[in-house]
């Protein structure tokens, strides 16, 4: 299944919706033994954080995962589906951090560009755009 995200590997610009935010800089790369892909990032923007997340399968749930955490102290825990091409993250259940919210990602990948938003639940429970956020291929890994 982990196999399937290779084509994450490498270094990527990321562009969220929000003006005069110049790009951030994301890093995916597998870990020794190629089980887990890491991704790690970094936002010019102090509201924004930059953090680490490890994706990878988890044979008890028989799905992967994504382990995110940030330079706020946020950790959290989503499920994950990767196809190739689509990918989905969802997080409805408090983990390492409260839930005051679900939460979810939904995109379409390409080898060079990765297209995405990010939903959130308001208060009555429906989701709604939190923001989007497009990937571009900087480089491939050597």
């Amino acid at each position: 299944m982990v196999e399937q995200l290779d084509v994450l590997v490498g270094e990527w610009s990321m562009e969220a919706d929000f003006p005069g935010v110049d790009p951030g800089r994301a890093t995916f790369e597998w870990l020794p033994g190629k089980r887990f892909l890491a991704l790690r990032w970094e936002v010019p923007m102090p509201e924004a954080p930059d953090g680490l997340a490890v994706m990878g399968w988890d044979e008890e749930r028989e799905s992967l995962l994504q382990h995110y955490f940030d330079s706020r102290g946020v950790c959290r825990l989503y499920t994950m589906s990767f196809d190739g091409r689509a990918w989905e993250m969802t997080r409805t259940k408090a983990d390492f951090s409260p839930l005051s919210f679900s939460q979810r990602w939904k995109a379409t990948v390409s080898p060079d560009l990765i297209e995405g938003a990010w939903e959130r639940t308001g208060d009555d429970g429906e989701w709604m755009k939190d923001f989007d956020l497009t990937y571009r291929r900087v480089a491939a890994p050597a």
